[in-house]
């Protein structure tokens, strides 16, 4: 067998390598064509018909050298008819059965390489590999472009065959390039690694995008926010040790709505935001109160803020009202999550029903910056979901109180 197969000539050896692949395992069960005319003459195919195919056109027109090439070979893959002008598989070689034990032989006796330059052609890959085992087939792989990628898939006869690849020495490189050399399994085990890798990069990068769009959102809103805000701001400083933010609320009543008291009990300043001008509610304070305007009789230092140094405190505010906001979310997660079916409020109030003292102050609504107005109808605006989420029924937002 080997001495016939050395006399063929490199042209026959070529012509019936690429015949017995048209008939072969790998090509034949998805060869649409070839399978019809297989339908035609039991099983035979004219030779004829074969030199249309492109591959074996391009290594000859003759159908002598066909005969001839088939002739010689000896892996019995094929016969030829009496006359000489048909061919067909061998009924003694009928195709495998395509199931799943054909499928996981056909992956362990296969191996990946890639590596190879994008203009390197089939007849090349194949001349570097034959002397380097029995070669069943090459997928040269292909972008939708059909453009080769540079790698292939390559199926030996056993599993042992291909084993014996990938231990040579001889394949580490191909014209200088430097080839990547895996056994099938090993290359799904990488691949499947490469796309988990991915997509958690993919879901990790339009999470830092969506986070940015809503950083850039609510710094313009907060922009626009401290543009709108001006006027409203009323800064005090004093001895101040027994005052509470509820005797602000009382001292202005009637004067002006406070939406806010930046102050923590027994510091010596704070400030106060107004639903409207901080001057205006100073001023009339003041007047009903004689001429000065004292707090629990402490003399107390008043300034209506302006220019930066208002919107910078404004700015301060409305960050103490996200704080607040976000305490609050918590407290009702975990009181949800206690079992007993309420809540701090639950009782018939809230902390807004504790005398009123909360009534009129300001909520920070999360990512949707916006001041409580005066109608009951304005109701609280849930904070805008992650991406992933908004599929889901829109958040309940509990109540922020400033309360003391």
């Amino acid at each position: 067998m080997a001495e016939k197969q050395e006399e063929m000539s490199p042209v026959e050896l070529k012509v019936a390598r690429q015949i017995e692949y048209y008939f072969g395992d790998h090509n034949l069960p998805r060869d649409k064509f070839l399978k019809e005319q297989l339908q035609l003459d039991d099983g035979w195919v004219t030779l004829e018909t074969m030199l249309k195919f492109n591959r074996l056109k391009c290594l000859t027109t003759e159908t002598s050298v066909i005969v001839e090439a088939l002739q010689k070979s000896k892996t019995g893959i094929l016969e030829i008819s009496e006359d000489k002008t048909k061919v067909r598989r061998s009924p003694n070689k009928p195709l495998p059965e395509v199931n799943d034990d054909y499928k996981d032989a056909l992956k362990q006796k296969s191996v990946y390489m890639k590596g190879f330059p994008l203009d390197t052609s089939l007849d090349e890959i194949q001349e570097w590999l034959n002397p380097k085992g029995t070669i069943e087939n090459i997928q040269m792989r292909r972008t939708l472009q059909r453009q080769f990628k540079g790698s292939v898939f390559i199926c030996f006869d056993t599993e042992e065959s291909s084993k014996l690849f990938l231990e040579r020495s001889d394949i580490k490189s191909f014209k200088d390039n430097e080839m990547l050399v895996l056994s099938r399994e090993a290359y799904h085990v990488k691949k499947t690694e490469e796309r988990k890798l991915l997509k958690a990069e993919t879901k990790a990068k339009a999470k830092q995008n969506v986070e940015q769009q809503q950083k850039n959102a609510e710094d313009k809103e907060m922009g626009l926010l401290l543009d709108e805000q001006t006027g409203c701001l009323l800064k005090f400083s004093g001895e101040l040790e027994d005052v509470s933010r509820e005797d602000f609320h009382e001292l202005f009543s009637g004067h002006g709505k406070i939406k806010w008291v930046n102050f923590t009990r027994g510091a010596k300043e704070g400030t106060l935001l107004f639903d409207g001008n901080a001057k205006v509610a100073f001023d009339k304070a003041k007047e009903a109160s004689g001429g000065e305007l004292k707090i629990k009789d402490n003399s107390v230092n008043w300034q209506v803020l302006d220019g930066d140094e208002e919107k910078d405190e404004l700015k301060n505010i409305i960050d103490a009202q996200q704080e607040s906001y976000n305490r609050s979310k918590n407290r009702v997660s975990r009181g949800r999550s206690g079992g007993r079916g309420r809540g701090r409020g639950g009782r018939g109030r809230g902390r807004g029903g504790r005398d009123g003292r909360d009534q009129g102050r300001s909520q920070f609504k999360g990512k949707k910056t916006k001041f409580e107005s005066d109608d009951e109808d304005d109701k609280p605006v849930a904070p805008k979901r992650e991406l992933e989420d908004n599929d889901g029924p829109a958040a309940k937002v509990p109540k922020t109180e400033n309360g003391s």
